[in-house]
């Protein structure tokens, strides 16, 4: 089957007639996207909005419209990212938990590590009474997690399913935008911070999308780059695992195309205008004494 993607490509789930897998052992199915990936998910019942998703995707809507979010202005898209929503004498915002849990990987939690999110969660709101009364998160908080079911319930809940990220930030595929689904969260967080005439997302030689930070601080005059990032498969890629398990770093001079790409806003801005030239009037000699003023 092949259907509409989030992010705007396709996801194609493939099944063969018999036992419904194409080269998967028995009880795993394949996932992949135009973006080139493909993993084995244990089956599992088709994906459905839980009641708890709904309500934890509808609070978190109606709180982030009321506060300057760090990620950006709506739409938002609901990341299973763990946050916790705290409220205080300024309002509310947001923390994060050890880890976020996405839907798929309930399948393969051990309940007693899910259990330590909630006790941690439970710490933390116990100085926060009033954000927990109108989360409606006491029972959620106070139940030990134990089951699927269980896990099952934190997993789409406001204490997990609760960041409130950009469409691109969260599902984008380059170049639209690196969403933490498809690219490392270290990299594509860097976007939420570094100086906007700065370009994290490049194109390499061969046109595919790699990321790269400054390797000095701004204003330095060091135009040279770090690679955090290469598409697989990608000659850069090679470069860039070859230099890591030497314990270097992928540094490119300030002359390559990847740096000029990088650092090319603020070249531009840095390009100075003529200075408008100053005419000096020439002094004129003095060859006579001048008369004296009369007295009156």
């Amino acid at each position: 089957a092949r259907k509409a993607a989030a992010n705007g490509g396709t996801t194609t789930t493939a099944r063969a007639p018999g036992n419904g897998q194409v080269n998967a052992p028995v009880g795993l199915h394949t996932q992949a996207e135009d973006d080139p990936w493909r993993i084995f998910i244990p089956d599992h019942p088709a994906r459905r909005d839980s009641p708890e998703y709904i309500a934890a995707r509808k609070k978190m809507n109606e709180i982030t419209a009321t506060v300057d979010n760090f990620y950006g202005p709506t739409p938002w898209q609901d990341h299973h990212g763990g946050g916790l929503w705290l409220k205080d004498q300024q309002g509310w915002f947001l923390v994060r938990n050890w880890a976020g849990m996405e839907w798929s990987s309930q399948f393969c939690a051990d309940p007693k590590k899910v259990d330590k999110f909630r006790q941690n969660a439970k710490r933390l709101y116990d100085r926060f009474p009033e954000a927990v009364a109108e989360l409606g998160i006491r029972d959620l908080l106070d139940k030990e997690i134990t089951d699927a079911t269980g896990i099952a319930n934190w997993t789409d809940s406001i204490c997990n399913a609760s960041v409130p990220l950009l469409p691109g930030l969260h599902t984008g595929v380059l170049p639209q935008g690196g969403g933490v689904h498809h690219y490392p969260s270290p990299i594509v967080e860097i976007a939420l911070f570094k100086h906007d005439d700065f370009k994290l997302w490049v194109l390499d030689t061969e046109g595919q999308p790699t990321a790269v930070t400054p390797t000095s601080p701004r204003g330095s005059g060091d135009g040279r780059v770090q690679v955090v990032y290469a598409t697989p498969g990608t000659q850069l890629q090679k470069e860039h695992v070859q230099a890591e398990h030497q314990g270097e770093q992928l540094v490119l001079h300030d002359k390559h195309p990847i740096a000029l790409q990088a650092y090319r806003r603020q070249y531009s801005e840095a390009v100075v205008k003529p200075k408008p030239v100053k005419t000096k009037v020439a002094a004129t000699a003095i060859t006579k004494r001048p008369a004296p003023v009369p007295e009156v």
